[in-house]
């Protein structure tokens, strides 16, 4: 590369003439040769003088057209400068390129810069583009060469320049040799305007709505996102007042007001109800921000705008999910403890009790389980309507959890109030509740009190002692309101301690089985026992059946239990078959979660097949709530038990809620009649019982079903049974539960006690 500097400058010859010397003639007269000789001086003096004139008139004549061209080279030199642009010469066949550019120069002045380059220093992403440009434009495809590409500068960073030129030689062919043209920095428009696209693409991809309007909130212009967030296009707004998009949620003053605080300030955001151009109103979460129009004076507003309806929807519905029972609609948990809080606050303030009934529905567990999760759902709902219209529209009825409610009852005088709130909670349940024109379900509740500030003072230990009331009323036969006593807290504790030793029941060999004999009334034979499951626990001591199985059952420890009682049972009675007693059945209870939550028949198949038992001779025993609230499911879950030759009974007959046509349904072969229905026969007040036990036993039969009477105890109740044709009765008149090897001897022995009994068939 070769590079050369030059100034333009301008020189003047000197030129000198030499005039001849010429004797001087003497005396008056001037010979002729003298009067020549100055003739021909005065001549040469004239030639030069002209020679000298002209010769300062084409210095003159050179000087001036100097100046032109300086004056030409100045303002071709501000020309280039003031357009930034630089003139370029392209030799094709030497592939050189010639660059002439105006700078400043040390004094001020501006000097001309000239470079030759064999290597043009274009990008290497941009050369091909513009050998092609030149290609075309030297084919004749293109009027003059034009292109924009990336150069390097003097300093090694890319420039984009802007290149046109035309050709100024041509070979002898005709060919272009020579193009010559201006070239422009143009890095900074080039920047610009990629600035400007990137800005106009960020606007047309935002999901936020923009909107531009000038200084009187006149709309300038918006994006896609406006367009679709309020159904406007360009041409429909653009031009129109944004005040065409205001809704009926606020009023003028509101709209007034947010623009006011925007001209003032520069700035206003907050959330602002827009009307769609289908009438839809919409929710939008709006910032507007003044701004200089670039290149102006005038100022405008950006208003960026989002549609937030759906986003506010989701907010509410949270706060309700937070706040609200999703099943039942009514307060859970959280909304109760607030309102137990300020309850309390507002009852110190007054001087006044506050109250709160805990409720729980009766062997809602059961009937869920029989009716299925869905028909339950339906029960809850009814329940939870139920229980607002009997405590009344005033009154905070919550649910809380699963089959638990709340009442919380406020501006008492006394806890008396409290009393009678629950028994019109009770009473209003005595009403079935009807799930469909067939079927009707009767609900009973347990409900424990607690008294604010008799027996707590903070929420949370009102609310503890409410559920420990409960579960004593639950204890104490259902159907039945406590309040709470400190006494109650033992009762809780000891609760607690069988629930955590009920967890090692099984391992730790605590359980055993207790056996009760059956007895034939047709022939005097023991047809079966049943086992009875009994607890005894080191630390606990004796704990009944009834206190045990539903805790076992709550916390799932019942299925290792049944499991085992099953498998015990059967162990025993293969024992007494190999003894000699091989006409007894075996009778073992079987819990509803046991029936509905494991695979019990795939455990009993394999429990029979381990101990040798025949299947004849095993029956299971299951509740009457567990088996007629629905006979369908029931029916399904039994039929594999009757394939496999098991026997299924019908234990605590008549203390539900359904009818004897449900049993057609069910693969049943045994109806026991409960112990509450024997206690009065054979007695002065035995009317009501006696016509029950006799239309169950004659319906039974007319089912072909076998029927059990529990609880026998005296001789009055066992000759009515007789008369009325029962087929097997159970009870402390016949023996009490025994242990496996008492009961083994009692077998043994029966024939000689049966005989003298009378019992024997003549």
């Amino acid at each position: 590369m070769n590079r050369s500097r030059h100034r333009l400058q301008a020189r003047h010859p000197a030129w000198r003439v030499a005039a001849p010397a010429m004797p001087l003639a003497t005396g008056n007269a001037m010979p002729l040769s003298h009067y020549m000789a100055l003739l021909i001086a005065l001549l040469v003096l004239a030639i030069a003088f002209l020679l000298i004139a002209g010769r300062r008139r084409r210095d003159r004549e050179h000087q001036a057209h100097a100046r032109a061209l300086r004056e030409r080279e100045d303002t071709l030199r501000l020309a280039l400068w003031a357009s930034n642009e630089l003139y370029w010469q392209y030799d094709l066949g030497r592939r050189e390129l010639e660059s002439t550019r105006i700078m400043p120069g040390p004094a001020g002045d501006l000097e001309l810069h000239h470079q030759v380059d064999q290597d043009p220093a274009i990008h290497p992403d941009d050369l091909p583009l513009v050998v092609e440009r030149l290609r075309n434009y030297v084919q004749g495809h293109t009027p003059m060469f034009l292109s924009e590409h990336r150069v390097r500068d003097s300093d090694g960073t890319w420039l984009w320049v802007r290149a046109r030129g035309r050709s100024v030689g041509r070979g002898a062919d005709g060919r272009v040799t020579r193009i010559a043209g201006t070239a422009r920095n143009v890095t900074d428009i080039q920047r610009q305007e990629r600035e400007r696209r990137i800005a106009a693409e960020v606007m047309r991809n935002m999901a936020e709505a923009v909107v531009v309007t000038d200084d009187d909130f006149r709309v300038v212009t918006i994006n896609p996102a406006f367009t679709r967030m309020s159904g406007y296009d360009v041409d429909d707004i653009v031009g129109r007042d944004a005040s065409l998009l205001n809704s009926g949620q606020h009023d003028a003053a509101y709209y007034e007001a947010a623009r006011r605080t925007a001209r003032d300030t520069g700035v206003w955001s907050g959330e602002m109800w827009q009307r769609r151009r289908d009438g839809h109103e919409f929710l939008c979460a709006m910032q507007a921000t003044a701004i200089r129009e670039p290149g102006g004076q005038r100022r405008l507003f950006v208003l960026v705008a989002t549609d937030i309806t759906d986003r506010r929807r989701i907010e509410q519905e949270l706060r309700y999910l937070a706040n609200y029972d999703t099943l039942t609609n009514l307060p859970n948990r959280t909304l109760l403890s607030e309102r137990l809080s300020r309850a309390i606050v507002r009852a110190r303030r007054q001087g006044t009790r506050a109250a709160l009934l805990f409720l729980d529905l009766d062997r809602f567990k059961d009937v869920n389980d029989s009716l299925g999760h869905a028909t339950g759902d339906r029960i809850l709902r009814m329940a939870a309507q139920r229980l607002q219209q009997a405590a009344g529209a005033a009154r905070t009825v919550a649910r809380i959890g699963g089959d638990e409610f709340t009442v919380l009852l406020e501006d008492l005088a006394d806890g008396g109030e409290a009393d009678a709130c629950a028994q019109r909670l009770i009473e209003a349940f005595e009403e079935p509740l009807r799930l469909d024109d067939r079927q009707e379900i009767v609900i009973t509740l347990s409900i424990g009190i607690s008294v604010y500030p008799d027996h707590a003072k903070v929420p949370t230990d009102l609310l503890k002692h409410a559920d420990t009331a409960m579960y004593q009323a639950k204890s104490a036969g259902r159907r039945t309101f406590l309040r709470y006593t400190d006494a109650m807290d033992s009762e809780t504790r000891r609760r607690a301690a069988i629930v955590a030793a009920l967890r090692r029941v099984v391992e730790r060999g605590e359980l055993s089985l207790a056996y009760q004999p059956q007895v034939s009334l047709v022939d005097g034979r023991i047809t079966g026992v049943e086992a009875l499951l009994r607890w005894h626990s080191p630390e606990l001591g004796d704990i009944p059946p009834t206190q045990f199985i539903p805790l076992a059952e709550e916390g799932g420890t019942i299925l290792a239990i049944g499991e085992w009682v099953l498998r015990e049972a059967c162990r025993t009675l293969a024992d007494w078959r190999q003894a000699g007693q091989h006409d007894v059945a075996m009778a073992v209870n079987v819990s509803a979660v046991q029936l509905l939550r494991s695979d019990l028949p795939r455990i009993v198949e394999r429990t029979l097949r381990e101990t040798g038992v025949e299947a004849r001779h095993l029956e299971l025993e299951l509740t009457e709530s567990m088996l007629m609230a629905n006979a369908a499911l029931a029916a399904e879950r039994l039929q594999t038990f009757r394939r496999l030759g098991v026997s299924i009974a019908v234990d605590d007959f008549g203390t539900g809620y359904s009818s004897l046509a449900y049993l057609r349904r069910l693969p049943i072969t045994t109806l026991k009649i409960d112990k509450a229905f024997i206690d009065d026969l054979g007695g002065p007040s035995d009317g009501e019982d006696a016509a029950i036990t006799t239309t169950v036993i004659a319906m039974a039969h007319s089912l072909g079903l076998q029927v059990i009477a529990e609880g026998v105890e005296s001789p009055q109740q066992l000759a009515f049974l007789r008369q009325h044709r029962c087929d097997v009765v159970q009870g402390f008149w016949l023996a009490r539960p025994m242990p496996a090897g008492e009961c083994l001897q009692f077998l043994r022995d029966w024939p000689q006690r049966a005989a003298a009994s009378g019992l024997r068939a003549p």
